[in-house]
């Protein structure tokens, strides 16, 4: 899919720069890789950012305007985006995607602790479950809304088996009115549900739909024991979608986690979430030089 300079130069600090990357991670599969650099480098560790899913870029525009005054950031579209380049059969499953990473992170030029994984919702979770085969240790990890699971009514699993990819704008209406009336809590944050309508409309339904059969066999919590990196965990307790008891157990679970609540997505997307980032990586390198 075509990308738009404008996409990205509104998504970005005014004196930073970025470079548009296509990057192999499997013989059959590439992933577009957005370099976004500041104008001068800081000696800030570098950010390896993973969206959620089908999430666009422009989702997370406060984020990466703010966090690009200091910081490289490699913006990752990970393999069920519309953007990814597949060749023949592939798998859409989390720990695909989680090979991903690890297959990029040792692409990059990164260093030691010197890198973060920052993830959104699908995106966390793909981070949480590559971290047992990370060949670079990462600094910490920076997850906003990880899933433990991905809760598909069993209706909707049937739908999803039966309905071909080309009725999908037949579907959609009601994709979006079962996340309006049962999954968001449009009260506090009706920009949340205009958000996730506008990543159903750019999405890639043939993707969408092994995604969805992959995702709902998925859930993190035998991961968690083995994760020894510090955490950092963003939740928003009002933000019923993304399930904050769940963020909760994640953080009792692991060994060494710290939890935030920002109580709505339209904060967890926000400049507020860099202002947490940054205490929370200046916390570790501090205890690193103890």
């Amino acid at each position: 899919m075509p990308i738009k300079s404008n996409d990205i130069s509104d998504c970005i600090h005014p004196e930073a720069t970025y470079e548009i990357k296509i990057i192999s991670v499997s013989d059959n599969v590439s992933l577009r890789v957005i370099q976004l650099s500041p104008a001068m480098d800081r000696g800030q560790p570098v950010v390896v950012f993973i969206a959620g899913w089908i999430s666009l870029i422009s989702a997370w525009k406060n984020v990466l305007k703010e966090i690009t005054k200091d910081h490289t950031v490699y913006y990752v579209e990970t393999r069920e985006k519309i953007s990814s380049q597949v060749q023949g059969k592939t798998t859409y499953s989390i720990e695909a995607i989680g090979r991903d990473i690890v297959h990029l992170t040792s692409q990059l030029n990164l260093k030691e602790r010197k890198y973060i994984l920052f993830g959104s919702s699908l995106g966390a979770t793909a981070i949480l479950d590559c971290c047992r085969s990370l060949t670079m240790a990462p600094l910490c990890l920076i997850l906003v809304g990880p899933n433990a699971h991905f809760r598909v009514p069993k209706i909707g699993m049937v739908v999803v088996r039966i309905f071909p990819p080309r009725l999908y704008l037949l579907l959609k209406p009601y994709i979006k009115w079962y996340l309006k009336t049962f999954r968001l809590d449009i009260k506090s944050d009706y920009a949340q549900y205009e958000k996730y309508g506008r990543y159903l409309d750019s999405a890639d339904p043939w993707k969408l739909k092994k995604a969805a059969l992959a995702f709902s066999k998925y859930t993190v919590w035998e991961v968690l024991k083995t994760i020894k990196y510090p955490t950092l965990i963003i939740g928003a307790s009002k933000d019923i979608l993304h399930e904050p008891a769940n963020l909760q157990q994640m953080v009792q679970t692991m060994a060494n986690a710290t939890y935030v609540d920002l109580e709505t997505n339209k904060r967890t997307h926000s400049e507020e979430v860099v202002k947490v980032t940054k205490r929370y990586i200046h916390h570790v390198q501090e205890m690193n030089r103890k």
